[in-house]
């Protein structure tokens, strides 16, 4: 019963929107009773960030290369093709919606948890000796995803199959000589 209420509530997700994504609208899409759906998320926001936990993790790797800079390009390439299928683009997009309540709360952890995924390679790089000491894993992830973001959100320019890993060397190498 999970799978299929997380499934059909991505799919009404991806393809309705947000408004549209009622936890009747899931049930029915599903095929169980709404009871159920509340019974096990207590909330339509728990359903929603649940459903958008789920196709993340199911969607990107958790790379271990030995490098940092692998590790970086294989996280950030996944989700570069995660973000440019409209099931990516439509959970970006809710993950960017700003409102009062569990849904804004809902919104942070989803993202907080996301980040920290990838804090998580950077600070392995620290540890062996691959990047500074002092480097801020934060700020390196948000260097590399700000980007990415800014071409869905913001410009429309493809996500093209490299624009991850040149990110990521720019980000790592600089831009000096």
């Amino acid at each position: 019963m999970r799978q299929a209420v997380l499934a059909a509530t991505v799919d009404l997700l991806s393809s309705e929107g947000l408004g549209a994504t009622t936890v009747a609208a899931v049930a029915r899409a599903a095929g169980v009773h709404e009871t159920s759906v509340y019974r096990r998320w207590k909330t339509r926001e728990n359903l929603i960030f649940d459903a958008l936990a789920t196709r993340t993790e199911q969607a990107l790797p958790a790379p271990d290369t030995g490098t940092v800079r692998e590790d970086l390009h294989e996280l950030f390439t996944a989700l570069a093709r995660f973000f440019a299928t409209p099931a990516g683009t439509a959970l970006l997009l809710l993950g960017t919606v700003r409102e009062e309540g569990a849904l804004e709360e809902g919104r942070r952890a989803y993202w907080q948890a996301r980040f920290e995924r990838a804090e998580l390679l950077v600070r392995r790089g620290i540890d062996r000796g691959e990047l500074a000491a002092d480097t801020d894993p934060h700020l390196l992830v948000e260097a590399i995803t700000g980007p990415l973001l800014a071409r869905i959100l913001l410009t429309g320019e493809p996500l093209d199959e490299d624009i991850a890993p040149r990110l990521v060397d720019l980000v790592l190498d600089g831009a000096g000589p």
